[in-house]
């Protein structure tokens, strides 16, 4: 896995697991690069490793931990695509993903 920018556990532990999927979304797509299942399971877990791994193998990214909530993205309509080809954002996604990213960075600040 390629490591990255990495944010501290108490920066997002009162995140809701929604939002810190959909900032990796934005954050793949940032980088140019096809957000498929596999890469934003990586980006999920090198940015917000607490977040998405095993609870007794911290080392291991957990992938369960992203199919319901991102069909709850996909019903609420701020993002599309499916696990089998690739993620992309709705403008509406978009945005929402920008103001938790300002978020994220208001909180490493502090």
């Amino acid at each position: 896995m390629k490591k990255g920018r990495k944010y501290d556990s108490a920066l997002y532990q009162n995140t809701p697991i929604l939002d810190l999927i959909l900032f990796s979304v934005y954050s793949v797509i940032s980088k140019k690069e096809i957000c498929t299942f596999e890469r934003l399971a990586e980006e999920c877990f090198n940015l917000f490793t607490k977040s998405f791994c095993f609870e007794k193998k911290s080392q291991w990214p957990d992938t369960r931990k992203l199919d319901r909530p991102l069909r709850t993205l996909r019903k609420r309509q701020l993002i599309t695509g499916a696990p089998n080809t690739f993620f992309s954002l709705t403008k509406k996604g978009q945005n929402l993903a920008i103001e938790i990213a300002k978020g994220l960075r208001q909180r490493k600040l502090l």
